[in-house]
Parts: structure tokens; C-alpha cells; sequence
């Protein structure tokens, strides 16, 4: 029969091995907390991501593109 020795007094290796022993795995699920953007707080990169949308989808340029975003602005 082993005798038992306390986790604390034992070798890093064995500790280490103890603890991977009582993980488990996530089976593929990512255990990070989400959070949803608010939709009614200013977000400065949404302003940014529409003034370049705009611009690509005008065929003149940023020059169009930029009076179409000062129009929308008014």
C-alpha cells in the first residue's frame, strides 16, 4: 500500500501531473464570456467602416464618395 503524500509536498512533476488529471476539455467550446456591442452607444469604427463603403462602392473615387457621406450627413 502507497503512503499518501500531500499535494503541496510533492515534485512539481507529480503536482503537475495531479492537476491535468482533474481538467477536462471544453469539446471544442471556447469558455470566454461574449458580450453584444450597443447598439445605441456612438462607435467611432462604424462611422469610419461606412465613410469607406461608401467610397468603394461610388465609381469616381473618394472624391464622390465623400460628397455622397456629406449628403447622407445633412
Amino acid at each position: 500500500m502507497k503512503k499518501y503524500v500531500s499535494i503541496d509536498k510533492r515534485s512539481k512533476k507529480a503536482q503537475k501531473e495531479y492537476y491535468s488529471a482533474l481538467r477536462h476539455t471544453w469539446n471544442g467550446l471556447n469558455p470566454v464570456t461574449r458580450t453584444v456591442p450597443n447598439g445605441k452607444a456612438y462607435n467611432r469604427n462604424k462611422d469610419k467602416q461606412e465613410r469607406r463603403r461608401i467610397g468603394r462602392e461610388s465609381s469616381d473615387g473618394f472624391d464622390a464618395g465623400f460628397s455622397v457621406w456629406k449628403q447622407i450627413m445633412r
